[in-house]
């Protein structure tokens, strides 16, 4: 990472917005409730499934997600289904699309479920997948889904984060984290460009919080991390007191006993939908297909919202989230469109209203 400002674009004003809303017929993000439901049936699967699955033995999955979450994900399933064996290859976003790519390319794809954190670049490759969809998929959010194909595992939200020791005026909006006093150093943020979920963050702000935003935190003169795990880090060594962060990568920190504190600000929660699916090449789309059934059923995204700190897309949550009161707290989506077509313009404006490099 560089800081420094050698590239000049021009500043997209409102006109400019207003206009490519206009060109693309898109729409801004939207604020979704969703619920708790009190109890929820244990998973089932229909019995030839699982003998097929059983037959098979093994799915191997691809996965942009971290491996400790996918592996007690896998534990989990085993739990139900213990003669299916996981295997896992995970990389960065960018990386395990391009696997994916040069794989598929030479007819050499492997992969049984790959399990992408960018439902945007999933979207371009969705011709090498086939048609699939879980038993409950009508109970998913109808905005977190861009094709019949891809399903999302989990939706990370934001939150903002603080060390306890450290911090003892802590911000309460995302508003407060263009306040003087939390500056410079103070706060720690996630680059644009850095995939899809910092991404949906950086829309979630000009969209909700207003066009001068960016503007008005780099003021504070943040501290910039290629990605939310060293961020998270420096929180937890004190280098920094406060985080915009991924409520999935402090959870874990929380739990540990690190000292460490975090809110769902009351403007909104934003949420990256992942985007999962069997490819046509699979070698085992049985076990592929009872293992992602499980993990988009109540009792997977369970796993992933009490044991993982993630949330879900699904429109009823089968557990509770510390600290998330829906009644309260609304989760916001990107427009899917908008997502795709304002993502190299305002990620140009990004890096330079906050002085960022590549």
């Amino acid at each position: 990472m560089v800081i420094g400002n050698n590239r000049a674009t021009p500043r997209l004003t409102r006109r400019h917005l207003l206009a490519g809303m206009a060109a693309t017929g898109a729409t801004t993000g939207t604020l979704a409730s969703v619920s708790v439901a009190r109890a929820q049936p244990a998973f089932t699967a229909p019995a030839a499934l699982v003998e097929a699955a059983r037959k098979e033995g093994k799915f191997v999955i691809y996965t942009a997600n971290f491996a400790e979450v996918i592996g007690e994900v896998i534990k989990a399933f085993n739990k139900r289904y213990p003669f299916i064996r996981g295997e896992m290859i995970r990389a960065p976003g960018g990386q395990l699309f391009t696997r994916v790519q040069t794989e598929a390319s030479s007819g050499k794809l492997t992969a049984d479920v790959v399990d992408h954190t960018d439902r945007g670049l999933m979207f371009g490759i969705a011709d090498l997948f086939q048609d699939y969809a879980p038993p409950n998929a009508a109970d998913f959010l109808p905005s977190a889904l861009v094709s019949p194909k891809f399903w999302p595992t989990a939706a990370p939200g934001w939150c903002i984060a603080w060390h306890t020791e450290l911090m003892k005026n802590p911000p309460k909006t995302w508003m407060d984290l263009t306040k003087p006093e939390y500056g410079p150093g103070h706060i720690g943020i996630v680059v644009g460009p850095s995939g899809g979920t910092a991404w949906t963050f950086s829309m979630f702000q000009r969209q909700v919080l207003g066009e001068d935003y960016w503007a008005r935190q780099a003021a504070t003169k943040p501290r910039l991390f290629p990605s939310g795990a060293p961020q998270a880090d420096a929180l937890v060594r004190g280098e920094i007191s406060i985080a915009a962060a991924l409520y999935s990568i402090i959870f874990p920190k929380k739990r540990d006993g690190a000292p460490v504190e975090s809110i769902f600000p009351p403007e909104g929660v934003p949420i990256t939908p992942h985007a999962a699916g069997v490819p046509k090449t699979a070698a085992n789309p049985n076990a592929a297909k009872l293992f992602l059934d499980w993990f988009l059923s109540p009792e997977g995204q369970a796993v992933m919202i009490r044991d993982q700190g993630s949330m879900s897309a699904l429109k009823e949550w089968p557990a509770t989230l510390p600290g998330f009161d829906p009644k309260v707290n609304k989760v916001w989506l990107p427009e899917f469109k908008q997502y795709q077509e304002l993502n190299k313009p305002w990620l140009e404006e990004w890096n330079r209203v906050y002085g960022y490099r590549q």
